[in-house]
């Protein structure tokens, strides 16, 4: 066997252990030890390779930027215990209903706020989907728009932040860069932050809601009759006493967005200071909702928990991959795989892109963070592309493939909470134009990298 091939049967090989339902972590670090033992039997691989993991671990644990992960879990799951988002949809529906559209519109906007306010991406789409789809239903909009605009709102917490995506992908393409850096000989290497792929992310983020906003206001010009206005007699009759329970519902949330945004933005606090903010927020915002009392906190905790274990058991069992597929010579592979593609780096970042895109129909966003962007990262980084703006590229390509059918995980989430009356068809059908924009908006931004990259330069210089 050509000891090369060694590192794309244990990548394959992991894929195909995760399509038969074993576990991400157990499946990732389970299949490296047994190439490992494999290659260390047949000559192929050094065990010396393996010595390198407490350090690596010990890294994990002593990584102050990762404690922003359970802290930004902790306020999406408690805001989504809260009622917030139940309040937010009932008071854009009023606020919007009597225009055509005006729910549509109500989703996508919610949808925003709760990314911004969450980050998570699949409590979003399950939220939207069991609190606003029968709504919409209701008022007789048509069943494949109503399953698009959910889908899509949902999937905003992917690269709005402060999500959990950008958090996990600033903390590995860091590492992606000084080690690209070193590789090119600067032996003083220059870091990017969480706060700087967070800054990256907005305009792009607010581009898509901006653009996802304008379809649904063409759907209610060219086809009225599938985005009909709430009737007369259920819209809220009094503007006055309309205007007092908008700015009642949207004060608390905005607030807080602003406290953990606008602390990162303005420099006062680092993402991990920030996202504490954050998670106290939460409480007091579940606090004047009178939703917070023993039973919500002990569910909280314990959901919080389990995110927070599911991430770093991945992390580990990915860092095991990582040593492991090094040991084989897998680095050396892909670099002269991707320097030899035609087209240059061109070439290189459009495969790259579009392994992610199909990966992302198996994988969640967390394996291909800690598995995939670690092994590709430092070889595209080290070709001259700005960590921000390919941090922002890959957020992106994964919420358009968890957007995409047959296999895109927000269409899971929403046929899991849909009426039966809602086929699954009708959820494709509804998804297509909003991958169009998101592909629209991925090719503007690999066109103008200043997208990412402008407001990091006037925020941080």
């Amino acid at each position: 066997m050509m000891p090369e091939l060694l590192p794309l049967l244990l990548f394959l090989a992991v894929c195909l252990v995760l399509l038969l339902g074993y576990p991400v972590a157990f499946s990732l670090g389970g299949t490296a030890l047994a190439f490992a033992w494999i290659g260390g039997f047949t000559g192929y691989f050094d065990g010396a390779f393996l010595e390198a993991l407490p350090n690596r671990l010990y890294g994990i644990m002593t990584n102050e930027t990762l404690i922003a992960v359970p802290l930004f879990v902790f306020m999406g799951v408690m805001l989504e215990r809260s009622r917030v988002a139940e309040n937010l949809l009932d008071t854009m529906a009023a606020l919007f209903g009597p225009r055509r559209g005006g729910l549509g519109i109500s989703v996508t906007l919610v949808g925003m706020l709760l990314a911004a306010s969450t980050g998570i991406v699949g409590a979003t789409v399950v939220t939207m989907g069991l609190l606003s789809l029968p709504t919409m239903l209701r008022r007789n909009y048509d069943p494949a728009l109503s399953s698009g605009v959910i889908c899509a709102a949902g999937t905003l917490g992917q690269i709005i932040p402060p999500s959990i995506v950008l958090v996990l992908l600033g903390d590995v393409l860091s590492a992606a860069y000084q080690q690209a850096q070193l590789d090119m000989g600067i032996f003083s290497p220059d870091t990017v932050s969480v706060g700087d792929l967070f800054v990256g992310a907005l305009i792009p983020g607010l581009l898509l809601v901006v653009l996802y906003l304008l379809y649904i206001g063409g759907v209610a010009v060219f086809r009225p009759a599938a985005v009909p206005a709430l009737p007369e007699e259920e819209r809220e009759q009094e503007l006055g006493r309309l205007w007092r329970r908008v700015v009642k519902v949207l004060l608390p949330p905005l607030l807080l967005i602003f406290a953990v945004l606008g602390s990162i933005l303005g420099g006062l606090a680092t993402p991990t200071e920030a996202a504490s903010v954050g998670a106290v927020g939460a409480m007091l915002l579940a606090l004047s909702q009178g939703q917070l009392n023993r039973e919500t906190l002990r569910a909280v905790m314990l959901g919080t928990t389990r995110v927070t274990s599911m991430v770093f058991l991945i992390f580990i069992g990915a860092s095991l991959f990582s040593l492991v597929f090094r040991g084989f010579g897998g680095d050396e592979v892909v670099t002269d795989f991707l320097t030899d593609l035609p087209g240059g780096v061109v070439g290189a970042v459009a495969l790259v892109m579009l392994v992610m895109f199909l990966l992302g129909f198996i994988l969640d966003f967390i394996e291909i963070t800690f598995v995939v962007v670690p092994i590709v990262g430092p070889i595209l980084l080290a070709m001259g592309l700005d960590p921000v703006w390919l941090g922002v590229m890959i957020a992106i390509n994964l919420q358009t493939s968890f957007l995409t059918p047959p296999f895109g995980f927000a269409l899971f989430y929403l046929r899991g909470v849909a009426p039966p009356e809602v086929s699954t068809g009708a959820i494709y059908r509804g998804v297509v134009p909003f991958i169009l924009i998101q592909l629209l908006v991925l090719g503007l931004l690999a066109l103008w990298p200043e997208m990412a990259t402008w407001l990091p330069g006037v925020f941080y210089g």
